[in-house]
């Protein structure tokens, strides 16, 4: 019997090792073609009772919202709501210890470190052949930390998990920071949030608080050396 099928067998009894039973997984890729075959492929090799499929961030909240937290993630950083890491730091904070991968065609040191300080249990490529995908998603839903061929987790560690820095923050002050970033004034984040201006600039306080900076100019370059919003 092959490591997958002993993965399934596990699964479906509810008696395998590792920090979860995987059976409802929730991709969420804007790729139709690469979130259909992922789907298939998954579902196959580990005898998944349900695949979900999300094409951008609003519509896996409203997956998580109307049918509940699924068992597992795989996220693509690009996608049409959302860049970067917002989207990792997002679910993350609404799903708490869900294992979550990222699959992505860009590969490189900076953004395999971010995912991972931004709470990815993984990072993964998608050119990577049936049988070693199968392997990293194992390995991944065991607890392990898988990362791209010739990255270790040592080298990984060398870099400033900046981040991690914005893990603390709610999804309400995501939505204000990336305003922020692209130089709203607190009365047109009020106007597009539909929240009173004072609650804006509370929110503000608190980010600066928490990311530990004195200015809207501080808190916009560090967002964007921690690749937080990559538009």
């Amino acid at each position: 019997m092959n490591h997958q099928a002993e993965f399934s067998q596990a699964a479906a009894s509810g008696k395998g090792p590792g920090r979860s039973v995987i059976r409802d997984v929730l991709i969420v890729d804007d790729h139709p073609l690469m979130c259909e075959a992922l789907s298939l492929t998954l579902g196959h090799l580990f005898s998944l009772r349900r695949v979900r499929q999300a094409a951008s961030l609003a519509a896996a909240e409203a997956s998580i919202r109307n049918e509940g937290a699924p068992d597992a993630v795989v996220l693509d950083l690009n996608l049409p709501d959302v860049e970067g890491m917002e989207g990792i730091l997002h679910l993350r904070g609404r799903l708490g210890a869900v294992p979550l991968t990222v699959i992505s065609a860009e590969i490189d040191s900076a953004r395999v470190s971010a995912a991972i300080a931004a709470g990815a249990c993984g990072f993964i490529s998608k050119t990577l052949p049936r049988s070693a995908l199968g392997d990293a998603f194992e390995r991944m839903w065991r607890g392990e930390q898988v990362l791209p061929e010739g990255m270790s987790a040592a080298q990984l560690d060398a870099e400033p998990p900046l981040a991690r820095t914005f893990a603390t923050l709610t999804p309400q002050q995501m939505r204000i920071l990336r305003l922020l970033c692209e130089g709203r004034p607190n009365k047109v984040i009020s106007w597009e949030l539909s929240i009173a201006e004072a609650t804006v600039k509370t929110h503000i306080a608190a980010i600066m608080n928490k990311i530990n900076v004195s200015n809207r100019t501080q808190a916009a370059l560090l967002a964007s050396k921690a690749g937080l919003f990559a538009r």
